[in-house]
């Protein structure tokens, strides 16, 4: 079963690789197989894709955030802030610069998934703009965002399931027993992206010169959503909420909670559209209708349902003991030397973490790496590699992580095809230039 497993998901892979178009129809083919196959040898019972596979906290924050910055996007105001960023730095490179380390600086405390969606609307206006291709620019802001989930407790889903297993509070993220920890290894990455970043787009160190153009924003009522939206997912972080339904989507929760005021807000307040035929006549069509068209299509229902059949066909690769067998391979070969295991973490997380979703990767480690009897010391060094690599990992391919898939949803559905190379050419540099000195700062301040 295990090896039926791999090469159906090395065939779905390959499938998004070559045929790009067709994502979701790929990846629900194989979703489908591997879910048949596993309830019918009992790795999983017949629910369980439902029930237990799909992360409905992200899939409610994907489609409630989508709504609201679909129509943050209508209402001109990126187009105006763009006009703003274009006045206030009037050089290409340094504008493609600063969303990139602005997306990495959110995310470190929203989620990765919302930070694009927030930033989205803003870069392809720059873009626009300065003349240049969104492609590098939305691939940028998500790579940065992945890089800073882990610099906070509250900035991705593994710093959570870290800070449970070393009991760690909002502060040892920063320092702990006396060492700096793992926010700064994070800090130390970007900042040795910088220089990446402005070697990809050195091409683009030009002066602008426009003149700001009068933009209309046709309401600031998305807007003041779309901050509130931020506000209180960063508060929610901060506030203890009993375990449950609520604890567990309350992200996704809030963010469709946003969404379906901008909906409503935006259909209420519709008005009748009037049209003049060539003859002076006049007609009225129902505003409410076409507020509702608008509405339901800023949803990109191709990219919610890639990523809910990916989440079907991650768990059945976890289901049938994949993932623990590849942790149980990194304690066999380190046992008795800690900088060769760490090293084979790291590694081994960036490699792994590339093709699959790091969160079920992470929390079977995370147990493993509990088991091999080390020092608080030895077992934290361990812990901050393995969170470096499955965290920075999936920058290194298209699907390694939410955060990309959604970025190249956004690119295809405003007509730019981007192709795999268009990714590797920055997340591969990006992945080893951030993973190296994490790696590194983490070993000299947990590993001599």
């Amino acid at each position: 079963m295990k090896i039926f497993t791999l090469i159906l998901f090395a065939l779905m892979y390959i499938g998004i690789i070559v045929f790009p178009k067709y994502k979701p129809h790929i990846t629900g083919i194989a979703a489908v197989i591997a879910t048949v196959f596993c309830v019918i040898t009992g790795y999983m019972v017949w629910h369980e894709p439902f029930s237990g596979a799909i992360n409905y906290n992200v899939v409610m924050m994907l489609v409630g955030i989508m709504i609201t910055v679909g129509l943050f996007s209508e209402s001109g105001m990126p187009n105006k802030l763009a006009d703003k960023i274009i006045t206030k730095i009037p050089n290409a490179l340094w504008i493609l610069v600063l969303l990139s380390v602005l997306s990495g600086v959110i995310s470190a405390f929203v989620d990765n998934v919302a930070t694009v969606l927030m930033l989205a609307p803003i870069g392809l206006a720059v873009a626009k703009k300065v003349k240049v291709s969104p492609i590098p620019v939305l691939i940028s802001i998500a790579v940065s965002s992945n890089l800073q989930g882990a610099a906070t407790l509250v900035g991705d889903t593994t710093s959570v399931m870290l800070a449970g297993a070393l009991n760690m509070s909002f502060m040892d993220f920063f320092f702990m027993d006396g060492r700096v920890s793992i926010f700064w290894a994070v800090e130390l990455g970007m900042l040795l992206t910088i220089p990446v970043l402005i070697l990809l787009f050195r091409k683009n160190n030009q002066k602008i010169k426009i003149q700001p153009e009068q933009v209309k924003v046709t309401t600031i009522f998305p807007s003041i959503m779309l901050s509130l939206n931020i506000l209180v997912l960063v508060v929610c972080s901060f506030v203890s909420i009993p375990e449950g339904f609520i604890a567990n989507h309350v992200n996704g929760l809030v963010c469709m909670f946003f969404g379906l005021i901008c909906l409503t807000y935006h259909i209420i307040s519709a008005k009748k559209i009037q049209t003049e035929t060539e003859d002076g006549k006049v007609s009225y069509s129902n505003g409410k209708k076409e507020a509702a068209k608008t509405v339901f299509g800023t949803i990109d229902y191709t990219t919610v349902l890639f990523l809910i059949f990916l989440f079907i066909i991650i768990r059945a690769v976890d289901r049938v003991g994949i993932i623990a067998d590849i942790s149980s391979f990194f304690g066999m070969i380190g046992d008795k030397n800690v900088f060769l295991l760490y090293t084979l973490i790291v590694i081994g997380s960036v490699i792994i973490s590339a093709f699959i979703d790091n969160i079920p990767y992470v929390a079977t480690m995370l147990p493993v790496i509990a088991g091999l009897g080390l020092s608080g010391n030895l077992q934290t060094l361990l812990c901050f590699g393995l969170l470096t690599g499955a965290t920075l990992g999936g920058n290194i391919t298209p699907v390694g992580a939410s955060a990309n898939v959604v970025a190249i949803g956004i690119l295809n559905k405003h007509g730019y095809k981007v192709k795999s190379s268009d990714f590797f050419k920055i997340g591969i540099p990006f992945t080893l230039v951030a993973v190296l000195g994490g790696y590194a700062l983490i070993w000299l301040c947990w590993g001599i």
